[in-house]
């Protein structure tokens, strides 16, 4: 990929995760684990401290990934090599993050993809809080799985042609 294709992409990626952190940093903020499992059923609770877990780690991954990005972009020579690294470790830290949660809280079915409807599935019926959250970044995270796509396997073989460790 060219240096301005990457640069761009830097720049798209660096916009999503904003938005990807600002609305998960919004709910954590307004949303405790007392006001999500209303009902105190015991099994709802370990449910929502799993997938309140996952959204902290998902955070995280995103705020890194989103600093990182930033200092590709602030550079005063944009480094290829280096920017490239940072979008493979979007796809396969933050992506993966949010597709393959630690706790299978909730999972994407590939089944659901291209009828229109929510390819997301939870393990657990959550609130509408939740659920709109993880609905809502799974847009985010889609677009983000396209835009890096190249990173998933191309970027590793192109870097195996040309002898360099990833």
């Amino acid at each position: 990929m060219t240096k301005d294709n990457v640069k761009n992409l830097c720049e798209i990626t660096k916009g999503k995760l904003k938005g990807v952190i600002d609305k998960t940093e919004e709910f954590l903020n307004h949303h405790s684990l007392t006001q999500l499992n209303i009902d105190n059923d015991i099994e709802m609770e370990q449910f929502y401290r799993d997938i309140l877990s996952d959204v902290r780690h998902l955070l995280v991954f995103s705020e890194v990934f989103y600093e990182k990005i930033g200092i590709c972009l602030r550079r005063p020579n944009f480094n290829l090599d280096f920017s490239e690294k940072v979008l493979f470790d979007v796809y396969h830290k933050c992506i993966a993050s949010f597709f393959y949660p630690k706790h299978e809280c909730y999972a994407e079915d590939g089944r659901y993809a291209y009828t229109g409807q929510d390819a997301i599935r939870f393990r657990k019926k959550p609130s509408r809080e939740i659920r709109d959250l993880i609905l809502g970044l799974s847009k985010t995270f889609e677009e983000l799985r396209d835009d890096l796509a190249f990173y998933e396997t191309d970027y590793l073989t192109e870097k195996k042609l040309q002898g360099k460790s990833v």
